[in-house]
């Protein structure tokens, strides 16, 4: 959650092609810009280095929706409440790096085995599914100030007991360096209410906790 409300928060104020991952590649020995942190493993392949690697999984909560980004409120007056968020994100990260050892492509892939949104006033909680794929390409090899982003999202909420989701997040953005959303597709839920004004949408979450 908090990659997708960092994004409607920013909203609301050339690829090469390299050997395929499976085959052999040698140590690298150049110096790569900027360097793969501890967690990559890097190899030489073809004219560049390819490191894959998981950081140690990430889990965070409950914490409060307005300190990820875009705040998600419901309910008014003494009963009014920020929704919390709480999760347990494991990532799998990519980096390609060109034969001068600058940074060109990036790939993040989430995937939350634990995600729950609460009110803190009562309790209650709903529960999520998220997965995310995050491709960054940097028009200026070795600079990721200069990445655009193409995301693919898939988000979902279930009320307890209940089948269909009461809320979705699904589809592909790509987002320019500045943060501009420059396309959007699909079930786009989130973006829907914090970037287009249509905050009705967040009405099931807040029944669901009680707001």
């Amino acid at each position: 959650m908090r990659s997708i409300l960092s994004l409607t928060g920013a909203c609301a104020a050339g690829a090469l092609v390299f050997a395929t991952a499976g085959l052999a590649g040698q140590p690298v020995t150049q110096t790569l810009n900027p360097p793969a942190p501890s967690y990559y493993t890097c190899n030489t392949v073809g004219n560049g280095t390819i490191c894959t690697g998981n950081p140690p999984i990430e889990s965070f909560g409950p914490i409060d929706t307005a300190i990820e980004g875009a705040p998600i409120v419901c309910g008014t007056g003494a009963g009014a409440f920020d929704v919390f968020d709480q999760a347990t994100d494991q990532v799998s990260a990519r980096r390609v790096y060109d034969a001068d050892g600058n940074l060109v492509r990036r790939v993040l892939t989430d995937d939350y085995t634990l995600g729950v949104f609460s009110n803190p006033l009562t309790g209650a909680t709903l529960p999520y599914y998220q997965s995310d794929i995050r491709t960054d390409v940097l028009a200026v090899p070795g600079d990721l100030g200069s990445a655009t982003e193409t995301a693919t999202w898939n988000i979902h909420y279930h009320a307890a007991g209940d089948g269909a989701p009461v809320f979705i997040h699904t589809g592909r953005t790509i987002t320019a360096p500045d943060g501009t959303i420059e396309f959007r597709a699909g079930q786009l839920d989130f973006l829907k209410v914090f970037v287009d004004g249509d905050t009705a949408l967040l009405d099931p979450i807040c029944a669901a906790l009680g707001g």
